[in-house]
């Protein structure tokens, strides 16, 4: 459904919410200090569902080499602190190759409804059946990346399922450190990758760098994070 790459990113990105709210936010993604894209989301907290559309787009020098964007857009409900995703869709552009994906949920079980292009026989991958409880990576991005209050903000431990593959993202409380408030965290593979995916990497750790944002919020100012290419960053404009 995405390359490891967008996979690192997104899943890097639930959290105590309140009845109605709206957050967006910009950051711009950087690769060993080379700017490479964008990520970019706008959504919406209101009567218990949530609703958000998200895009990467490559940038930079990076796009000379490699044109890459990703659109997505889901919604689901949410009640205190635990999402259920209902609807995820996502458009892919690599610049070699386009992709499609929709995912729906029944009572917290995804369904892939669309998958193109279509997986080869033996492709492997898990039995979505089998995924009951996971949410999708683009709702685990919103649920890390809001802004939140103080108290609500990271502590959380969420399962991923893109469709095919299962991930964990955990991420602890804020601490106090010479930087800032920050929140340490992984991203792990669990389940559906290839052989020789996870013998080339299982654990991508990251670290968010929170500041205020008024009225005793919270916004994630800063990713640093493991990723297959070098150490990455996504800083919020």
């Amino acid at each position: 459904m995405r390359s490891p790459f967008l996979a690192s990113v997104l899943a890097v990105f639930a959290l105590v919410l309140p009845a109605a709210a709206e957050d967006s936010a910009t950051y711009d993604l950087s690769i060993r200090g080379l700017h490479v894209g964008t990520v970019s989301y706008s959504g919406e907290i209101r009567d218990g569902r949530y609703s958000v559309t998200g895009r990467l787009q490559s940038g930079g020098l990076f796009d000379w080499v490699k044109h890459i964007r990703y659109d997505g857009n889901w919604s689901g409900r949410v009640k205190g602190d635990r999402f259920t995703p209902q609807r995820y869709v996502e458009a892919a552009d690599t610049g070699k190759r386009q992709s499609e994906a929709v995912m729906e949920y029944r009572n917290g079980v995804p369904q892939v409804k669309v998958y193109n292009p279509p997986r080869p026989p033996g492709g492997g991958g898990l039995d979505p059946a089998q995924q009951g409880g996971t949410v999708d990576p683009l709702t685990a991005m919103f649920a890390a990346l809001r802004t939140v209050p103080q108290d609500d903000a990271c502590d959380l431990t969420l399962q991923l399922f893109d469709g095919k593959r299962r991930s964990l993202v955990t991420i602890g409380p804020p601490a106090t450190t010479p930087d800032g408030t920050t929140c340490a965290g992984e991203y792990r593979r669990v389940a559906g990758f290839s052989d020789s995916d996870m013998a080339e990497k299982t654990r991508f750790p990251f670290t968010l760098v929170l500041e205020p944002a008024g009225q005793g919020k919270v916004q994630v100012a800063e990713i640093t994070m493991d990723t297959l290419y070098g150490k990455g960053r996504m800083k919020r404009r």
